[in-house]
């Protein structure tokens, strides 16, 4: 529940549209790091019947494990999705609380993850001001891997009824997803389509060429340049989330894992993943290409950052790298440019000076199941245990407002 006390700030954000809509902050804190879940008409009143018919994503009835009948999300007549239709366990009524429940059916998911208006009580009951969205099942899959029109087609769909949870309360952030097959020209147009909805961010692979195959070029590639140039005019930042699904090699399943401990071992090195892909910002020059271009890695931690940028510090004074161009300090590009999200992890925080005050924001990962919820405030109050309030209200809030322009303000 919310902290019983009195709101830390009261003020208006003015949108960055023409809406003359304000949003008041009651609780000083903002999540990073939260997901949408779309409910499962989204993408057949988005898409063409005519055209796609049965290829549409949906929710539909189908034979589980057990033998039993569930819901499953079903994309180009193909099952997609993993443990449940919905990914909301955080959500879920459980009489075990350790225990992480997965709706088998869409009657068990709760409207509070999926209804936008519902979804604003669930807010408010966990003291929460306004979330930045990730993309949730089935849209964190690969519509790739189905061809070139049909992604397009499934990416708009996502984008627009992502967009409309922007109309119903500007509390929603929405972050764009991409069609990876398209003609840059394309991928480019639907981030400034995304822009006029009031998407606020895009999330992309980690290394495309490695994902989708199918000829993407490498995430190095000047190919990706239009759309970093985008992004950086538009003031959309740019997402790594988790591993980025970057592909890089993980430690292989082991049938002895129970539920709960597999994905424990799966969630908990993602910072090992996007730990590698900061060094590849610094050394393809992307950084130095795109100055004020933001970079955030979320649900992946922040102790492990200052290693990075100490071994990139290193190799870059002992092997005289601005020697071959690269003239500026790693960890200057990085402190620059890169912001990390947290949620549980006091080692971070005890680094937060290193890191920089100004680049570290709180997330919930509503409603997955490391969330935070209902409880993000005694999270909050354990995490930060002995932090100043100057130094809180960063970290809690105000450096999203900035990096999402939830201020209105251009920077």
């Amino acid at each position: 529940m919310a902290p019983k006390l009195q709101p830390r700030c009261r003020f208006s954000i003015r949108l960055a549209s023409e809406s003359e809509e304000t949003v008041e902050i009651k609780f000083g804190l903002i999540s990073a790091d939260s997901h949408i879940v779309l409910d499962k008409d989204a993408f057949s009143r988005n898409m063409s019947k005519t055209k796609w018919g049965d290829l549409i994503p949906q929710v539909r009835e189908t034979e589980g494990r057990d033998g039993k009948k569930v819901h499953r999300w079903f994309v180009h007549d193909a099952p997609a999705g993993g443990w449940g239709v919905a990914n909301c366990p955080a959500a879920m009524d459980s009489p075990n609380p350790e225990l992480k429940i997965f709706p088998q059916r869409w009657e068990e998911v709760p409207p509070k993850v999926y209804d936008p208006l519902e979804r604003l009580e669930a807010l408010d009951d966990d003291g929460i001001d306004a979330e930045i969205l990730f993309p949730n099942d089935p849209a964190r899959g690969q519509f790739f891997a189905f061809g070139e029109e049909f992604e397009l087609a499934c990416v708009q769909a996502h984008n627009d009824a992502t967009g409309e949870w922007r109309a119903a309360s500007d509390r929603y952030a929405p972050l764009l997803i991409l069609p990876y097959l398209s003609p840059i020209e394309t991928i480019v147009a639907e981030v400034e389509r995304g822009a006029r909805m009031g998407h606020r961010g895009i999330t992309v692979l980690g290394e495309p060429s490695h994902t989708v195959k199918q000829g993407v070029k490498h995430f190095n590639d000047p190919f990706w340049y239009p759309l970093w140039e985008a992004a950086q005019e538009l003031e959309m930042p740019i997402h790594f989330h988790e591993s980025a699904n970057a592909g890089l090699v993980s430690v292989p399943h082991w049938d002895g894992y129970s539920p709960n401990a597999f994905h424990t071992v799966m969630t908990s090195p993602t910072a090992a993943m996007v730990a590698q892909l900061i060094p590849n910002l610094v050394f393809s020059h992307i950084l130095d290409r795109f100055p004020q271009l933001k970079w955030v890695c979320a649900e992946a931690g922040l102790a492990w950052i200052n290693y990075v940028c100490e071994g990139c510090d290193h190799e870059w004074e002992q092997r005289h790298l601005w020697t071959e161009g690269f003239t500026t300090r790693p960890s200057e590009l990085v402190h620059r440019q890169v912001y990390m999200n947290f949620w549980y992890e006091k080692s971070g925080i005890e680094l937060r000076h290193t890191i920089g005050l100004d680049h570290i924001m709180w997330e919930s990962d509503y409603p997955h199941t490391t969330s935070t919820y209902p409880k993000s405030w005694d999270y909050v109050e354990k995490t930060l245990a002995g932090v100043p309030d100057e130094e809180r209200r960063p970290m809690l809030y105000e450096n999203a407002m900035r990096v999402y322009r939830l201020d209105g303000a251009r920077q």
